[in-house]
């Protein structure tokens, strides 16, 4: 027997070597799975027990999924070619362009992103008479993204949303605009996964071909699918019941984007007698990292349980960072990264800064004097003139696509204006063609009057380039289409910094062409732009650049970093206050702060601030409850002269910093309290007042934020009293009188 199996662990070797039938292998970050994958193919290869082409292996990301071709080449270099080592929407594109003809699209369909679904769904909004105000057209992506992910058609929906108002004005919509999706010979990126399905569903001889095929399947990311996302997996496994699932359900993160944590959770109960692996012995972090990870995830309920440990030593504390505001937050990380920088251990790209939302990275872009780059900022293929040239090649490609053909159509100015643009719709729907047939039929450009010329040169100058595709390399079609439409010289024109810029990225997209030329067997126009209609954020992430990373907690995900920073560690902000009324929302939160611990492999600091400007408003917050479930001796607290400390008894040995004493009512110190794990305000606050209380019921008092309020009832509680007021702007309130700040009127 070959190495295959030396230096895994054995957990890890049983993972590689039981291959019949259902396995769930619960992966916990930085155990190794990729390992555990790739080894697994070679295994099932050295067996004899399938060749390269029987086995399908499905992650999530092109990254991932180059990461582990690449590994596997390494072990079996005349394999690699052969393997479907792919994401699912990449899966499904290339079963799509062998048999979609039978569901009734053309095999040069055309995937829509983000950009070309807004532009469509904001033309049915307007058709079917609704307004964007009533109706946003982010909300309506989302519904019809939803659905789609239920497995649920356009009718179904409509059928679901029978009797509902406001459902079935949403139902016309997705109606509509899976109609226009299909007149434009068009999908979505959800489409990819839906139609695959309803092909399988409709031809079950396609389905048979692939069961066929594919005598082993394995999953990465498990804990991330969607419906239809298992119920794609199910079909194909239906045959040979091999089927891998490799996935932590303490890592599922995207519920938002419609993840379904009970795929992972319930496997067993799925598929018949499916083994169940746990990888705990984690290659990525100290032991300290771990157990706060541990002791954070141990409070979710909904989870299959594991206990991450490493051979590598406990390293250093958890540093906590109380910050004044959100400026001294982030000239705290930013002195951080520096002297870590400067003492010779770590370089600016060994360094993470990590939040939950992207507004918080204002503050960090005003104050770093740091190299910085922020992943999932505006990303390559969306700038305004990558997405001009995308559209004409999408056009070249498929004639159909009435959306990118509009975008394109006076981009640059040639003369035709939106009420030509316009006229030529409507014909098109009207007699059930493309506007591109329109504009190659002297016979509907007749009426069209002076704007008949300009309209025959626009289509002239496609079907001359549509002559190219295929017969000439992708940089002398870019060169063509730069040169023909007019794009390139009308930036040149324009002669200013920013034009500039645009032919410089210009310039990069070609390079990318080139790229994908010198590095693909058998480069085709079809295969580019599959290629870059599947390119994802992370997978541009450049781990060689020399600079600090910001990101999401959510696109850190897959990523792992010597040092971390999360910031905003504070309630209402993380965990978010939506979470606190809902306890699938608050678990899915906790989730993500396990993700977001252990990115760190060496050094973690947790920071949050005492008041925070978001959106226009000044707030004073408190600590996040995710703080204090992890246990104190695990946590280096940054010394803060100017603080005010609060005491909550010898038991607990934990303290809560504050530069103000704002914590005014009793929920809000017992909200303090739990996220310290330490009990009630009434029986823990060492530091309370035990002064007679100075108001009596009846009082009339003035709160600074709440306003004017009368006492209703008052309660002696722990050397304090707890007022109940009744204020005219907000209701009923009980705060407790030392610390409420009230004023008699």
């Amino acid at each position: 027997m070959s190495n295959l199996l030396a230096g895994l662990n054995d957990m890890q070797k049983k993972a590689v070597t039981t291959t019949e039938g259902a396995v769930l292998v619960i992966a916990g970050a930085g155990s190794g799975k990729t390992t555990v994958i790739t080894r697994r193919i070679g295994y099932i290869i050295e067996q004899g027990l399938a060749q390269p082409w029987q086995i399908l292996a499905i992650t999530f990301t092109n990254k991932a999924a180059a990461e582990m071709l690449e590994r596997v080449g390494k072990l079996f270099p005349e394999a690699a070619g052969d393997m479907w080592v792919k994401t699912f929407h990449s899966t499904c594109l290339r079963m799509l362009r062998r048999d979609i003809d039978k569901i009734g699209y053309s095999s040069n369909f055309n995937i829509y992103d983000t950009t070309d679904q807004k532009r469509l769904v904001k033309e049915c909004i307007a058709t079917c008479g609704f307004s964007e105000e009533n109706y946003p057209v982010k909300s309506v992506m989302n519904a019809i993204s939803s659905a789609k992910n239920r497995s649920l058609s356009a009718d179904g929906f409509a059928a679901e949303n029978a009797g509902d108002f406001r459902g079935s004005n949403y139902a016309k919509m997705y109606q509509l605009y899976e109609k226009r999706l299909k007149e434009n010979n068009a999908l979505d990126f959800d489409d990819l996964l839906l139609k695959t399905v309803e092909l399988f569903e409709k031809y079950p001889d396609v389905l048979e071909y692939y069961q066929r095929k594919f005598k082993y399947i394995m999953v990465d990311e498990y804990q991330d699918t969607n419906h239809v996302q298992y119920k794609l997996v199910a079909m194909l496994a239906a045959k040979s019941k091999n089927l891998c699932v490799v996935g932590d359900d303490d890592q599922s993160i995207y519920k938002f984007r419609g993840a379904d944590i009970t795929n992972i959770l319930d496997f067993e109960s799925q598929f018949k007698d499916a083994v169940n692996i746990k990888l705990e012995q984690n290659y990525r972090s100290t032991q300290n990292i771990l157990t706060a990870a541990n002791e954070v995830i141990c409070h979710n309920y909904g989870r299959k349980g594991k206990n991450l440990w490493t051979d590598s030593g406990e390293g250093e504390k958890i540093t906590l960072k109380a910050a004044t505001n959100q400026i001294d937050e982030a000239m705290y990380i930013g002195g951080e990264i520096e002297k870590l920088v400067k003492s010779g251990e770590y370089a600016y790209s060994d360094c993470a800064v990590l939040y939950r939302t992207n507004a918080q990275t204002r503050s960090f872009e005003e104050n770093f004097t740091i190299p910085y780059r922020i992943l999932s900022g505006l990303r390559f293929y969306d700038r305004k003139e990558i997405k001009d040239i995308l559209s004409y090649i999408r056009v070249l490609f498929n004639p159909s696509d009435d959306v990118n053909l509009a975008r394109i159509i006076n981009t640059p100015k040639r003369g035709i204006g939106d009420t030509t643009i316009s006229k030529i719709a409507a014909i098109a729907q009207s007699v059930g063609k493309s506007m591109f047939d329109i504009l190659t039929d002297p016979l509907y450009l007749e009426p069209l009057g002076r704007a008949r010329l300009k309209l025959e040169e626009f289509a002239s100058m496609i079907l001359d380039l549509r002559a190219m595709v295929d017969k000439v390399p992708l940089t002398e079609l870019f060169d063509a289409i730069y040169e023909k439409s007019g794009y390139m010289e009308s930036l040149l024109a324009e002669k200013t910094a920013e034009a500039m810029g645009r032919i410089e990225n210009l310039d990069e997209f070609k390079s990318k062409a080139a790229e994908y030329e010198a590095n693909v067997e058998n480069p085709t126009f079809e295969g580019f732009l599959d290629n870059i209609s599947l390119v994802s954020d992370v997978d541009n992430y450049d781990e060689e650049q020399n600079a600090v990373v910001m990101m999401t907690l959510h696109s850190a995900k897959g990523l792992e970093f010597p040092v971390v920073f999360i910031c905003g560690m504070e309630t209402g902000l993380f965990p978010g206050m939506m979470a606190e009324m809902n306890d699938e929302e608050m678990e899915e939160e906790r989730r993500l702060c396990y993700v977001g611990i252990t990115r760190a492999k060496k050094k973690l600091y947790l920071t949050y601030a005492q008041q925070r400007m978001m959106y226009g408003k000044t707030e004073s917050r408190l600590p996040s409850k995710f703080i204090g479930e992890i246990p104190a001796t695990l946590i280096y607290r940054e010394p803060d002269p100017n603080a005010r400390v609060y005491h909550f008894g010898a038991d607990t040995g934990s303290t809560y910093v504050s530069r103000t004493n704002t914590l005014g009512t009793k929920e809000n110190l017992n909200s303090v309290l739990s996220t310290f794990g330490i009990g009630t305000a009434a029986s823990k606050i060492a530091s309370a007042s035990s002064a007679p209380c100075e108001f009596k019921k009846g009082d009339k008092v003035r709160h600074k934020k709440f306003g004017d309020g009368m006492i209703t009832e008052i309660t002696q509680t722990g050397g304090d009293a707890e007022l109940e007021i009744l204020f005219d702007r907000v209701g009923t309130r009980k705060l407790l009188s030392s610390f409420a700040k009230l004023e008699k009127i």
